[in-house]
């Protein structure tokens, strides 16, 4: 008996009665209907056949009355397809003819899918290589600088890193392409620095760009943008003043120089703290970091001990300073500035210390040659710190000091551990772990005996040194 064909009448006024049925319409074609919890009814179209003894099942689709009737030459099953009878029809026709071609339908589908699947990722991968080209042609020595400065590990997190470029780099060829980047540029940025007196710095910014340049020739995309590195070339004794010699620094102050700084301080128009912020360093050979973010509860008065975490060591070990009776008077007068504080040298809003590096301006603001005129909101008095010896920052006081110890006998392996230095040599770190604590004790009181006979001279009084 032949199936009775379905028409569009028919599907719309048929009501199942189960909640799942199939209604036949011939060549494999039917159409499914499923009643919802709600009463709704869904129709779908279904293909089958046979594949040996097994049969085979495919959704071509839901139906649909309301679309216009369309051709089809090659059905390419797609999600949420939407089938009039008529074009359900012509599919199966077509499925049908493939089957006599021994093309099994079902698995001729899910390959086209597959091969379509990759044939669209493959375009918009190639989209994106082409976008992602583009966009690396266009990137900015901004760019790169930004990425590169969050892969650096510095103890500053990069901070000085981001002023010096701002100030030098940045604003010149920032917004440059990288792949336009040339050493003539590099160069007239080095110059820069070194034109205004600072060829240090201009070694110190050198070295940085280097760097940052030579991470970027390891990764993509910055690699393909440096077909030459704009700062490879370029040598340090290459780009600065003739004059310029590289060699450390070695500033350390006289004896009559302390004596002249001692009177020259009070009346520099400093704050007191910073006064003495200078005697501390100076006293107890530290720098100049680990005085500012000193707190109250590394300080005790009572022994007379001031323990330096290692969070504000640069080196990351812990020292213990013992204050000699010069330094803790000072430590005295300190608190009664800083209040209720817990910052040896609170910021206004006591929220944390003071910037370190304002202790040190100060000081520069106030060697200025004479009759020079002093630079917008810093200090009128240019001068007031000049010393005989020449130029003072305060990094030399800490050296100032440990030299002062080896002039009054002080032997280096103490010194060393007074200016908390690590050991070189590993096996010495290692198996000699003696803490010279009570030398080392006796080395900051000798320093400080120095001191107050250089500001409080008297006839009689004969500082006597141990060997």
């Amino acid at each position: 008996m032949a199936t009775q064909k379905l028409t569009a009448t028919a599907i719309e006024k048929y009501k199942p009665t189960k909640s799942d049925e199939t209604k036949s319409d011939g060549n494999g074609l039917s159409l499914r209907f499923r009643k919802g919890q709600s009463g709704s009814i869904s129709r779908s179209w279904m293909y089958a056949y046979k594949v040996g003894t097994k049969s085979v099942y495919m959704v071509l689709g839901d139906y649909d009355a309301s679309l216009p009737e369309f051709e089809t030459t090659l059905y390419k099953l797609e999600a949420n397809a939407r089938l009039t009878l008529a074009t359900a029809r012509r599919i199966a026709v077509e499925l049908t003819d493939w089957r006599k071609n021994s093309i099994d339908p079902k698995e001729f589908v899910q390959n086209e899918i597959i091969r379509l699947a990759t044939e669209k990722q493959e375009r918009e991968a190639a989209a994106e290589a082409i976008k992602l080209q583009l966009e690396a042609e266009n990137l900015t020595t901004q760019d790169l600088f930004d990425e590169w400065i969050i892969t650096t590990d510095r103890k500053d997190k990069g901070a000085e890193l981001r002023r010096l470029f701002a100030r030098d780099v940045l604003p010149k060829v920032g917004a440059k392409a990288l792949k336009s980047l040339t050493e003539k540029d590099m160069r007239s940025i080095l110059d820069g620095v070194v034109n205004r007196g600072s060829d240090r710095m201009a070694v110190m910014l050198l070295s940085d760009l280097k760097q940052m340049f030579r991470w970027a020739e390891k990764r993509r995309p910055w690699k393909k943008l440096i077909d030459d590195n704009p700062v490879e070339h370029l040598e340090a004794k290459r780009i600065t003043s003739e004059d310029y010699d590289g060699a450390e620094r070695t500033r350390t102050l006289s004896a009559d120089e302390i004596k002249d700084l001692s009177e020259k301080l009070p009346k520099a128009s400093l704050l007191k703290r910073t006064e003495i912020c200078m005697w501390i360093m100076l006293s107890c050979c530290c720098r100049i970091g680990e005085v500012i973010k000193a707190r109250w509860e590394h300080i005790d008065m009572e022994n007379g001990v001031w323990t330096i975490p290692k969070e504000n060591a640069k080196n990351k070990m812990a020292h213990t300073i013992y204050l000699s009776t010069f330094t803790l008077p000072h430590f005295r007068e300190l608190k009664q500035l800083a209040d209720k504080s817990a910052w040896c040298f609170p910021r206004d809003d006591d929220e944390t210390h003071v910037c370190i590096k304002s202790t040190t301006k100060q000081v520069r603001d106030r060697q200025k040659p004479p009759g020079a005129k002093p630079m917008s909101n810093r200090s009128q008095k240019a001068d007031a710190l000049i010393l005989s010896g020449g130029d003072w920052v305060p990094h030399d006081l800490r050296r100032t000091g440990a030299t002062m110890m080896q002039s009054l006998g002080v032997v280096p392996d103490v010194i060393e551990r007074c200016l908390n230095h690590v050991e070189p040599n590993k096996l010495r770190r290692t198996y000699q772990t003696y803490d010279y604590a009570a030398e080392k004790q006796e080395a900051w009181q000798l320093l400080g005996d120095r001191l107050s006979l250089i500001l409080k001279p008297a006839d009689n009084v004969i500082l006597m040194r141990k060997a």
